[in-house]
């Protein structure tokens, strides 16, 4: 075997752990047992901007694991989102 033209490929590093080594923080949905479904996607649609399946996917990931990120960037980005879904009674945080 030739190795002199073998090509060793990098590993691609995952997205949000490059995003996270870049100072981002993320905007964490958290699971409450209150809030309904239909509630919760209506609320990212228009806050977050989410399409409708992006909306959903949070909320199924929320309510299944007990937490999903829903938003990357700075602190003062994510901080205008958080209050927002915080008083449409939305349990979040800044990790």
């Amino acid at each position: 075997m030739n190795t002199k033209n073998k090509v060793k490929s990098k590993p691609t590093p995952n997205k949000k752990i490059k995003e996270n080594r870049e100072g981002n923080k993320f905007l964490i949905l958290h699971n409450d047992d209150i809030n309904s479904f239909e509630f919760v996607i209506d609320t990212l649609i228009e806050v977050c901007k989410h399409d409708k399946i992006q909306a959903e996917q949070c909320a199924f990931i929320t309510h299944y694991k007990g937490k999903c990120d829903i938003k990357v960037g700075d602190y003062d980005y994510l901080n205008t989102f958080k209050e927002q879904l915080s008083s449409k009674g939305l349990l979040v945080t800044i990790e």
